[in-house]
């Protein structure tokens, strides 16, 4: 008998302090958490949510529900969306997505060049190591690597012309095209300087603004077989081109060969190569250019480069660079607006609008 009225007094002990402090808190102006108080009664039949389960250890989940009126589970999760739409808008804009495309217009000073090369198998002579085509090549790769504002296009020919390259300010392009040079390029042999000189004419772009702005560099041992070249240089002139010739090779010639063996003639006789130095100088007199015979110290575009730089430049025309449209500017304002929205939003209910009932669990 005394054991049990000892147990009965501790669970009074127990009990009371939680009654009273909850009374207490009822009467301090909470007349809902008093009537739920009085109420009492049996939890409802099944588990409670995860929360009410967290609440339960304190309480009755009702009773602190209406004890703490500010707190607001939406309100939470609301945040952690905004927050993780945040995030997720910052990480596609490091990735910079960009959608449309959009032109922007440059202006440069420059001259426009072309370059005619004989590719016919008299370059293949080996008076030049390895043989004059190759040093060739190797010239003009080497003169691509120095240009910078000046555009530049290659026409290759041997009995029939043909554009290599148009005329273009993309170098590295124009270095790849340089290195393709070779005899199979043209199907038809023999040196028609007049047909190449007509086709360097066409192909310079209809865009620049001052004819003289335009030249002709010639590369070839300057056997010509085929046609005038000369005409051709005076229609050159009247237009204001001027043409450059490098003549490669020797007066003393050297033979052709192909395949490991040397070209000969009907006769029987080897074909030997010569350099035609005469007409390559008048057809650059002709048009106010220069002549250079080539050496196996230089191949001579060094020397007429310089002369074409201390040439009038022209304006060229207007190069259009085709740029992507960045968007990633508008997702990171968006992600710094729900940033800001995070950091306005509180926790809690706010008394002054708690009439709208925005976040209020029905």
């Amino acid at each position: 008998m005394g054991k049990k009225q000892d147990t009965i007094r501790r669970v009074r002990i127990n009990y009371v302090p939680f009654r009273k402090s909850a009374i207490s808190l009822a009467a301090a102006g909470r007349p809902g958490a008093r009537r739920a108080l009085l109420a009492g009664g049996p939890q409802p039949p099944g588990d409670p949510p995860p929360r009410g389960r967290r609440l339960a250890r304190f309480g009755r989940p009702g009773i602190l529900e209406e004890l703490m009126p500010e707190v607001s589970t939406g309100r939470t999760a609301f945040r952690f969306i905004l927050f993780c739409a945040a995030v997720a808008l910052v990480i596609l804009a490091a990735a910079r997505p960009q959608f449309g495309s959009k032109l922007r217009e440059e202006k440069a000073q420059g001259i426009e060049m072309m370059l005619t090369v004989d590719v016919s198998n008299s370059m293949l002579a080996e008076d030049f190591e390895p043989n004059r085509l190759e040093r060739t090549k190797y010239a003009i790769g080497k003169l691509f690597e120095g240009l910078q504002q000046d555009r530049v296009g290659l026409v290759v020919f041997a009995g029939e012309p043909k554009v290599q390259l148009p005329i273009t300010s993309d170098y590295r392009m124009a270095r790849a095209f340089a290195r393709r040079i070779d005899p199979s390029l043209v199907s038809v042999q023999g040196t028609a300087i007049g047909k190449a000189l007509e086709q360097a004419l066409l192909a310079f772009s209809g865009d620049t603004e001052q004819s003289h702005g335009r030249v002709i560099i010639l590369i070839t041992d300057g056997e010509n077989h085929d046609d005038d070249a000369i005409a051709v240089a005076e229609r050159a002139a009247q237009m204001g081109v001027k043409i450059f010739t490098i003549g490669i090779g020797t007066p003393e010639g050297a033979p052709i060969q192909i395949g490991g063996e040397f070209i000969k003639d009907e006769a029987g006789e080897m074909v030997v190569s010569k350099l035609n130095e005469e007409m390559l100088a008048r057809i650059a007199d002709i048009t106010g250019g220069a002549y250079v015979r080539s050496s196996k110290q230089s191949i001579g575009l060094d020397e007429i480069v310089k002369a074409i730089n201390e040439m009038e430049q022209t304006e060229l025309s207007t190069v259009r660079f085709e740029e992507f449209n960045e968007q990633y500017q508008y997702l990171l304002i968006a992600a710094l607006v729900l940033l800001l929205l995070e950091f306005v939003v509180l926790d809690r209910r706010n008394p002054l609008l708690a009439h709208l009932n925005i976040f209020r669990e029905k």
